[in-house]
């Protein structure tokens, strides 16, 4: 069965993540670990994980992926704004290894104007840092595809590539390919050849076995405007075809597609994830 989910809220406890998900008929989700919006988080409790566990046998949900907090930044150059996400990051991964959850999204990072060599090297040498003092963990970081808003990195597969070139032990690191930020990027999968030459170039830079996680969204901004906004399936600037190509290409069958559009309510008073779950559906 396909793997079709979305973001899922852990207000109330990491658990209840699971049976929102479970409702509206997700198999896979996505959670932050933690409050994304702030640094430090209180300790999971034997409690909380056993909870956690628990909830997942029941419901049956898997994978569980973590995203991490958007706070962190691993390519910037101020050394104090390095350490505590470098902190930050760790106290995360050992959240999501005590959950046993299998990945750890994050963006790549910004450089802030010190440049894209820079940054590269600096997410890089964090990441080699983070496996160093995590030794034996199963929890593997991804670094997600961005739209290249600002000084992102993650906009151009080659970034993945100069990354992963730096990485010590580079069998632990992944990536997650976002449709949204992809096509802001200026990778065009809307038509057949467009989303051809992309997976192509993807397998040829990074190799299509390091495509771990995939983050379905449809776009509110046009092809190449580097913006990153998520809408709707269907009802942005992708439309519906490329995410039917996805969702029927074998190379993928595998993988956990994940939701990050707008929550709330559609005009039906229905909720925006059970109705792009349902499109989502349709397109199988």
């Amino acid at each position: 069965m396909r793997s079709l989910g979305a973001h899922m809220s852990i207000a109330g406890g990491v658990y209840k993540a699971l049976w929102r998900g479970k409702e509206i008929g997700c198999n896979t989700i996505q959670i932050f670990t933690k409050n994304n919006t702030q640094w430090q988080a209180k300790p999971l409790t034997p409690e909380d994980i056993v909870a956690f566990q628990k909830a997942q046998e029941e419901t049956g949900i898997w994978p569980i992926v973590a995203h991490n907090s958007y706070l962190i930044n691993l390519a910037t150059p101020d050394e104090g704004l390095y350490g505590r996400s470098l902190e930050a990051l760790w106290e995360e991964l050992q959240r999501a290894e005590a959950l046993g959850l299998p990945y750890m999204v994050m963006h790549p990072g910004s450089h802030m104007g010190a440049g894209e060599q820079e940054g590269l090297y600096r997410i890089a040498r964090g990441i080699n840092l983070l496996h160093q003092r995590g030794k034996g963990m199963k929890v593997m970081i991804l670094l997600e595809t961005t739209a290249g808003q600002g000084t992102n990195l993650g906009y151009r597969f080659e970034h993945f590539a100069e990354i992963i070139e730096m990485i010590e032990e580079d069998q632990r690191l992944g990536v997650c390919l976002d449709t949204c930020h992809v096509f802001a990027a200026g990778y065009d999968i809307r038509t057949q050849e467009g989303y051809e030459d992309t997976f192509e170039e993807f397998h040829r830079i990074i190799g299509l076995d390091r495509l771990k996680v995939v983050h379905i969204n449809d776009s509110k901004a046009a092809f190449g405007a580097r913006i990153d906004r998520h809408e709707h399936i269907g009802q942005g600037h992708l439309g519906l075809e490329p995410f039917r190509r996805l969702l029927q290409d074998p190379r993928l069958t595998t993988l956990p597609f994940i939701l990050e559009t707008p929550k709330k309510k559609d005009p039906q008073g229905e909720d925006w994830d059970v109705v792009n779950l349902r499109v989502l559906r349709g397109l199988l």
